[in-house]
């Protein structure tokens, strides 16, 4: 999976083994600091601990602090958090971590409990004590449950990591199955097929990963047979990003799927029929899924089929079975337009839900197939934040009473969370939950405004201003931004933003730029490979238009993204280190001459390009942060955050790039956190000292005098 937005990151299961946190390659002369990719090295850890030290000394003393850190801290363990659900059978799944339970209960409860303020809840798993029985700093890392049965597939990792170990788990007796599947610490890639056979990728030893350190060899693996004598199924090149299979188990239309993964957004997808691989005849750059009786297909370049053109982005379905007998016959659920692109979608009874962005703010719209076509209608949401639905429909339930029901979630920047319940047959939803605010915004106020990037294109951007903020042009002024891999950065309600930024007096802005899933895969394809300045360009057009409109000034100005955003920041901070004066950068890519080669940065190349293919690093090249370092130019002192449990975008970037500002005598802070994963935190105390740490250090460049 792609680095993401640390704002959001969720637990997405990449693949590689353990092996992956020892060095990847050995040095080479050419790259002295290449010593601190070896993660867990005791060298390189000396160095990581020594430059925590330094940095702490002075951010924690900085006056506030530890107030700002609590204060974080209590939103993180609210109470009153809205407990997101997934729907199995007449159960509702939730996750809870608070201040009592830090790793998290796992646990579940029925939609009628669910109505209520105060549910009650069922406790499937403590991961807590677990943790504790074990010995072990086990981390959520999900489940996966056999549908109609009692046995769920549980994965938890250690700190937070990708690689996760697997163990079959009794719903019914609330205990790990003795002698059950179980898959050591891996990135691994698993798949009921019935109740005792799996579809496994995961680490077999040499040769069944790809370079990516994603499975390339998929195994049918019996109950009561050693792993080892699993039987190979589907295979695909080492050069491949992933292999993966897919079991569709709706009564009457189930389907076991293999697919093929070339790079990041191209995939091959066979069915299982009669006996042998049959091929989906689409485009490689043609996402689909199955629904019943239907193919879905989500092309991401214009597609002709049978004498129409689909535009990009567009949401298209077909008869599976006349499909797969040669039959051409598309409708469109949805196609988009200039302004309007589909986010996501999920499936009802009787239709489709849709989550559509219009000018970047949510809108829902229900789509039902009245025979000849589909008639979508947009349903009553509120406006203008975030509004998302997603149906309860579970396809294992007969007459399922819940088959058209969803729940919707809304928020804006100024408008906590609230969750609604729904019918696609009724009216408006009906709010059952809400947040209490977390901070004042009496006199705040959010504007949308446009920035002209370098080549023409209008850049959208939220601006969010604190009470009694006008065009003074000094007010501090945070600039949050992604743009990659077609990750679309909506409005979203933070009460940590609120209280340690808004509330003392910040500006904070949303940068929308391309790279990003705004506006559909166009918006996204705009900024790919050769293209990539264009998301650095109108970063820069957001922030020169913050600066023109005197909504703040350079001494002023921070800048703040993670993961891939990261990267943006390490550019920033290497092309134009004239507009800011603080650098928020986390778990960040910044060597891009060796990314593919680091734990999963192979897989990332169709966003990036090979830097080992001369003409691509000949553009790579140009803005890869670490290699365009000067020594004699004046910088802002970058923060930089990251965690030693990375296994995603490997550590070794953040310290490499504070190593040779370190050496060129540059200012910097650092900050590696030894659990955390690729989120950078295992648990909410640790995330509230990653915060404190962060807008401690905004604070301490950007306040004013």
């Amino acid at each position: 999976m792609p680095p993401r937005p640390l704002r959001a990151l969720a637990a997405l299961c990449l693949t590689a083994s353990t092996a992956a946190f020892a060095a990847d390659t050995a040095p080479t002369p050419a790259d002295p600091h290449q010593w601190l990719e070896d993660v867990g090295g005791d060298k390189a850890l000396d160095w990581v601990r020594a430059h925590n030290a330094s940095s702490l000394k002075v951010l924690q003393a900085q006056p506030g602090y530890d107030a700002m850190r609590a204060r974080l801290l209590a939103v993180l363990d609210a109470s009153d958090r809205i407990p997101m659900v997934s729907r199995q059978g007449e159960h509702l799944y939730n996750v809870w971590k608070d201040k009592d339970h830090p790793r998290g209960l796992w646990r579940r409860t029925t939609l009628a409990e669910y109505r209520k303020a105060t549910p009650k809840w069922d406790v499937v798993l403590d991961l807590d004590a677990l943790a504790k029985a074990e010995g072990e700093n086990w981390v959520w890392g999900g489940a996966d449950c056999l549908p109609g049965g009692t046995r769920c597939l549980i994965a938890t990792s250690r700190g937070g990591a990708d690689a996760r170990v697997v163990r079959e788990f009794d719903l019914t007796r609330r205990a790990f199955v003795k002698g059950g599947f179980t898959l050591p610490e891996a990135k691994s890639s698993v798949e009921w097929l019935d109740a005792n056979t799996l579809l496994v990728g995961t680490d077999f030893g040499p040769g069944s990963m790809t370079d990516s350190g994603y499975p390339r060899v998929i195994k049918r693996w019996l109950r009561g047979t050693p792993l080892a004598r699993a039987t190979p199924v589907f295979e695909v090149k080492a050069t491949d990003m992933s292999a993966g299979a897919w079991v569709d188990h709706t009564p009457g239309y189930k389907r076991v799927a293999f697919i093929r993964t070339p790079d990041f957004f191209t995939n091959e997808v066979s069915l299982w029929q009669g006996g042998k691989l049959v091929p989906v005849d689409k485009p490689a750059d043609v996402k689909v899924a199955a629904v019943k009786q239907r193919l879905v297909f989500e092309p991401r370049a214009d597609w002709t089929v049978g004498g129409t053109t689909w535009p990009k982005g567009s949401l298209l379905t077909a008869d599976a079975a006349a499909w797969q007998r040669g039959e051409r016959t598309l409708h469109a659920v949805f196609t988009p337009t200039a302004t309007r692109s589909l986010d996501t979608w999920s499936a009802t009874q009787d239709g489709l839900l849709l989550n559509v962005l219009d000018n970047v703010v949510g809108k829902v719209a229900y789509a039902r197939w009245d025979g000849k076509a589909w008639q979508t209608q947009d349903l009553a949401t509120p406006s203008p934040g975030k509004a998302a639905a997603y149906a309860l429909y579970d396809p294992q339930v007969q007459r399922d009473p819940l088959g058209n029901a969803y729940l919707l979630t809304y928020a804006d920047f100024l408008t906590p969370e609230s969750l609604y319940v729904g019918s696609v047959t009724a009216g408006a939803p009906e709010q059952i939950k809400s947040r209490q605010p977390w901070f004042d915004t009496a006199g705040m106020k959010v504007e949308q405004r446009f920035a002209t990037s370098r080549d023409g294109t209008k850049v959208p951007y939220f601006v969010v201003w604190p009470k009694g903020a006008t065009a003074s042009g000094d007010n501090p002024t945070l600039l949050y931004g992604y743009g990659g891999f077609e990750v679309a950065m909506e409005p979203f309600y933070s009460g940590s933003i609120g209280n340690a930024w808004l509330g003392k007096g910040g500006v904070y802005v949303l940068a929308n730029i391309r790279g990003g899933g705004e506006f559909g895969p166009a918006w996204h394809q705009a900024a790919l490979k050769e293209n990539r300045q264009r998301a650095y360009d109108d970063f820069i057009a957001v922030a020169e238009d913050l600066i023109a409109t005197k909504v703040t000034n350079p001494q002023h100005l921070g800048a703040q993204g993670g993961s891939n955003g990261g990267l943006l920041m390490g550019v920033m901070a290497t092309q134009r280190p004239d507009l800011f004066n603080a650098i928020w950068c986390q778990v960040p890519l910044l060597d891009m001459r060796r990314f593919n080669v680091l734990l999963a940065g192979a897989s990332w190349m169709a966003e990036y390009g090979n830097p080992d293919d001369p003409a691509q690093w000949a553009y790579i090249a140009k803005y890869s942060p670490y290699h365009n370092l000067k020594k004699d130019q004046k910088y802002p002192p970058v923060f930089f955050q990251t965690s030693t449990r990375d296994d995603r975008v490997h550590p070794g970037h953040a310290r490499k790039m504070a190593a040779r500002m370190e050496e060129m005598g540059l200012p910097f802070y650092y900050h590696e956190n030894i659990e955390g994963g690729h989120g950078g935190a295992a648990d909410n105390s640790q995330r509230a000292t990653m915060q404190a740490l962060g807008y401690t250090y905004l604070w301490m460049q950007l306040g004013k005098p």
